[in-house]
């Protein structure tokens, strides 16, 4: 575990525990919804990252260059592979101050993810608040298809109002693919500001989002601000007290979809998105 501080910022970090984030606090208040005593899944953290795609793949099968890509189910009884295989995989500590550390993990080219890389986390607290940077490297001498993203736990409470602005959100077939889009504002007016404590279920991605979102908490607002996110994916599950912003660099199902937007990375290219969460009183 790593603690880091600053600028009235706490920060803890979980390397072994998929590189996520333990806590993150702002004078003394919970900003993500906290990791659980003794918690041993990434799903119980507070942040994890998503690495070398996100979110899901449809049965865990694409095809990329000539080759059959056949990926472990990881998610249970899922019919799809989710996430990647960042945050299950313990993180190596490259660096650690006190108000910053660095996380890398390499991936060897097995485990169904025939391509070898390099992913890394930085991690930075200051007057701005946190901004997080993930990386991934192609280490493979062929090209790679590749996605990025990061799975923060946002705390929420009653009342707490969700903004955001994006083209369109992904309507999704029975196992959670995405089959037709349709316009931003069908779970809810997030453009104006919607409650997001009174949504129901939502699990879809937001295609074409502006790369800002943020939480009127009521006495105060929790900004998110990404770069090289293309969109956003929205996870709410009902009656529960966090709410999920996920910036990605691509929708789910992405390498399946003759018409999505993905990342082609050569023999040492790399791809990066950033994230900002901070904190403005009311």
């Amino acid at each position: 575990m790593i603690e880091l501080s600053g600028a009235g910022w706490a920060l803890t970090l979980l390397p072994a525990l998929g590189g996520a984030i333990g806590a993150l606090r702002h004078k003394g208040t919970d900003i993500l919804r906290p990791t659980a005593d003794g918690a041993t899944d990434p799903l119980q953290s507070a942040c994890f990252p998503l690495v070398p795609y996100a979110n899901r793949i449809a049965g865990g099968r694409f095809s990329f260059g000539g080759r059959a890509v056949a990926l472990p189910l990881n998610f249970g009884d899922h019919p799809n592979t989710l996430h990647g295989f960042g945050w299950q995989r313990a993180w190596d500590v490259v660096e650690a101050g006190p108000d910053r550390a660095r996380l890398a993990h390499v991936h060897d080219g097995g485990g169904g993810w025939p391509w070898r890389y390099r992913a890394e986390q930085s991690f930075e607290l200051g007057e701005h608040g946190l901004r997080v940077t993930l990386t991934l490297a192609n280490a493979a001498r062929e090209p790679m298809p590749a996605g990025i993203g990061l799975h923060p736990y946002f705390a929420i409470h009653a009342g707490t109002r969700l903004c955001l602005n994006a083209a369109r959100v992904w309507l999704t077939d029975g196992d959670q693919i995405p089959s037709e889009a349709v316009a931003a504002g069908h779970f809810g007016d997030w453009a104006a500001g919607a409650s997001i404590s009174d949504a129901g279920f939502i699990d879809h991605s937001y295609e074409g989002w502006d790369g800002l979102a943020t939480l009127d908490r009521g006495d105060r607002i929790v900004r998110l601000t990404a770069e090289g996110a293309r969109d956003l994916h929205l996870f709410h599950p009902e009656g529960e007290s966090f709410c999920c912003l996920e910036p990605v660099s691509h929708l789910p199902d992405a390498f399946n979809r003759p018409d999505a937007v993905f990342d082609l990375l050569p023999p040492g290219g790399s791809l990066a998105l950033a994230i900002r969460i901070a904190v403005e009183q009311n």
